[in-house]
């Protein structure tokens, strides 16, 4: 007898073509501007996985964080934490979707409370969302900041009195205090030296084998990424240009914003980028102006006159996403 099959694993966040509109207004006798953020993406996050977000600063990374937190509601397309469309959810609903969903911020020092002790900024969220008593507030508080590294005297201590890595690790322990689900990291190690940077990584690494957590890693270090990431989403002006797993983008990167970051981080050795390296010239284009094709265009060395003229759609290739004209010619030089 055969072993039976295993129901496949829901998704913590699914999302289909999340778009981001702002309308940006320049007195009474001038039309708004309309800032397009994030341009139709695409994705979900399995349990147990990382999907990293990555590119250059303004290509929508962490107003895509700010939709999936609930922070901000897309113009259009279709959202979806633990099952439920986040457009059609009530006032109720939303408030334990926002549990489901925690956030770890870049600034160790400024995400904390100065005036509070870290036992109350661990209990603070489970105080306003949860009917436990103040025994078990603070037992949970204690056992958290054992779960992330720290000693039990750290709960009667001020945020100055630690390292950044440290107040990192508090950040950290107070978004798993309503036991989430996905945890969205907004470039959760940048502002700490190297020296802390896997200390901090490896912890998030063994939280996520530990408690089944999903995340969604915002990061313009593809070193960072390389570390931690399952899979990768390569953004630009607000658009996906290449998205896949991990191992593919980086051995393979096919489209050419992909390969000249890559070949701009130091120790990264994909196939055909040492050879084909490819230098960014220019600065990111406005988004209230974006090229009329591909909006890669003005800074690609590939480019040609279909390039500038028509925008490529996301194409399946070579096991992965890429939205370029000259993607299978890419590929070619990559093998």
């Amino acid at each position: 007898m055969s072993a039976p099959t295993m129901p496949p694993v829901a998704p913590v966040v699914q999302a289909q073509g999340l778009r981001q509109v702002y309308t940006i207004r320049r007195g009474f006798l001038r039309a708004p501007d309309h800032l397009q953020a994030v341009a139709g993406v695409s994705f979900s996050v399995q349990p147990g996985r990382t999907l990293a977000v990555v590119g250059e600063s303004g290509c929508g990374k962490s107003t895509l964080a700010r939709m999936v937190s609930l922070i901000e509601s897309p113009t259009e397309g279709q959202l979806m934490l633990a099952g439920v469309d986040t457009a059609q959810a009530d006032a109720a609903q939303k408030k334990l979707l926002r549990q489901k969903v925690q956030l770890v911020f870049q600034n160790p020092y400024g995400s904390l409370n100065p005036r509070k002790r870290i036992g109350q900024i661990l209990e603070g969220p489970l105080e306003i969302n949860t009917a436990m008593t103040a025994t078990q507030r603070q037992e949970k508080a204690r056992a958290m900041l054992a779960k992330v590294g720290l000693r039990p005297e750290h709960y009667d201590r001020y945020p100055h009195m630690f390292s950044g890595g440290q107040r990192q690790r508090i950040a950290i322990a107070r978004a798993l205090m309503l036991d989430p689900a996905l945890v969205v990291a907004d470039e959760p190690v940048s502002a700490l030296d190297v020296s802390i940077q896997a200390q901090v990584l490896n912890l998030l690494a063994d939280l996520q084998s530990e408690l089944g957590l999903a995340y969604l890693f915002i990061s313009h270090d593809l070193g960072v990424v390389r570390h931690i990431a399952h899979d990768v989403l390569v953004m630009y002006l607000g658009q996906v240009v290449e998205q896949g797993d991990k191992t593919t983008l980086f051995e393979r990167p096919l489209h050419p914003y992909t390969r000249a970051l890559m070949a701009s981080t130091p120790g990264m050795h994909a196939r055909g980028v040492a050879s084909q390296r490819i230098v960014l010239k220019g600065e990111l284009p406005s988004p209230l102006n974006p090229p009329a094709g591909c909006v890669f265009s003005t800074r690609c060395p590939h480019a040609n006159a279909r390039c500038h003229n028509e925008r490529p759609e996301l194409q399946t290739l070579d096991g992965r996403l890429v939205a370029c004209h000259e993607a299978l010619t890419l590929s070619q030089l990559a093998a």
